[in-house]
């Protein structure tokens, strides 16, 4: 193998496939990225068993070929060379080493055959669909903070992907729980969705995906089958398997009934929630709001720093409450919604809260109250 490449190429396509690679690997292969020079192009592709990121990038290929070398280092080097350098990767078939060269900077790297690399790409897949770059980021951003970190519940650790019918449309649905709280984002569904299986994207591929998502007109292409998810993004491809397991039913939590309403300033309410809980324990986080006619107020009470309490005025007429809620969790939520009101419909201190968007964004959100 012989190809030349500029630098930025090179270094655009090894950020994005370079991340899945895990730092410390058992198996040495996992710890390499893929090159294949063929044709006028360079296919670089890594992997870490569970995801897998393949790119095609434009290069002067002298000599075709294909081998793999060290994801990190080769990534760092090139990070390294100037702008508007051209980059040289050559195979050594005697020595048994890739070379880099670009103007007066040489390496030579250490190599393993292309034939120990995994794939992990096989294999069918029945629903193919294509949505808007935007829309896609817009269903991750809403629900990947409700992502669950627990792994007793591994099907927490992701994002449930599914269809639904509702008013006599189907309704591409994404939604995440922790337990604590639940976020579910939702838009029309586009061709395609019919019949496909709800599927669990891991909170990796997830975390990929919204990377690679850099321009916001793109399309993209979607492939899923029961086991994988293939993601086409521009020249990247991204596969990754998915969560095996059973999402729990979690409209059994959306609550129906409640009936008292708190319409707020959005941005006013962020703040007062992040002044108040600097007081807060790291371990409990929670602040009381004690809701009136017309008017809220944030206390948070910690034993060992102090106190702090705020007043805001708020749209609420029903019965006097106290309620107390986890403070990151409140400010998480709110810096999902986009309108310039977030409304809470509350029920009483000891049921789960209901917040939405006073924009017609598709998102709800369902937060579990504390004990103050």
């Amino acid at each position: 193998m012989r190809v030349t490449i500029e630098r930025s190429n090179l270094l655009k396509s090894l950020n994005h496939v370079h991340r899945v690679v895990e730092r410390r690997n058992t198996i040495p292969i996992l710890s390499n990225v893929l090159m294949r020079a063929d044709g006028a192009s360079l296919m670089l592709k890594a992997t870490d068993l569970d995801v897998e990121i393949v790119e095609t990038v434009e290069a002067a290929v002298d000599q075709p070929g294909a081998i793999t070398v060290a994801a990190h280092m080769l990534h760092d080097i090139v990070r390294k060379l100037p702008d508007g350098a051209e980059v040289m990767l050559a195979i050594d078939p005697e020595a048994g080493v890739l070379k880099v060269t670009s103007g007066r900077s040489r390496f030579t790297l250490q190599v393993l055959p292309q034939s120990d690399f995994p794939d992990i790409a096989t294999g069918e897949f029945s629903h193919r669909f294509r949505i808007a770059s935007a829309q896609l980021k817009g269903l991750i951003e809403h629900t990947q903070f409700a992502i669950s970190t627990e792994e007793t519940r591994y099907y927490l650790n992701g994002i449930y992907l599914h269809s639904v019918e509702q008013d006599g449309k189907l309704m591409l649905r994404a939604v995440a729980t922790d337990g604590h709280r639940l976020a579910s984002a939702q838009i029309e569904a586009p061709s395609g969705c019919e019949g496909m299986p709800g599927v669990i994207i891991p909170r990796k591929a997830v975390g990929e995906i919204q990377k690679l998502i850099e321009d916001p007109e793109a399309v993209v292409s979607i492939e899923l089958s029961e086991a994988k998810i293939r993601i086409n993004v521009g020249p990247v491809v991204l596969t990754s398997k998915l969560i095996d397991g059973t999402f729990p039913d979690y409209n059994r939590v959306i609550p129906t009934g409640n009936d008292r309403e708190l319409v707020m300033d959005r941005a006013s309410f962020a703040s007062a929630v992040d002044r108040v809980s600097t007081i807060s324990s790291e371990r409990g986080r929670a602040v009381k709001l004690q809701l009136g006619e017309g008017n809220l107020v944030l206390t948070v009470n910690n034993p060992d720093s102090g106190s702090a309490t705020e007043e805001l005025p708020v749209g609420y007429s029903a019965e006097p409450l106290e309620i107390g809620f986890n403070s990151r969790y409140l400010l998480d939520i709110t810096g999902q919604l986009s309108g310039e009101e977030a409304v809470f419909m509350l029920a009483d201190s000891g049921s789960p809260t209901l917040i939405r968007d006073s924009s017609q964004s598709g998102a709800i959100y369902v937060l579990m109250p504390m004990r103050v």
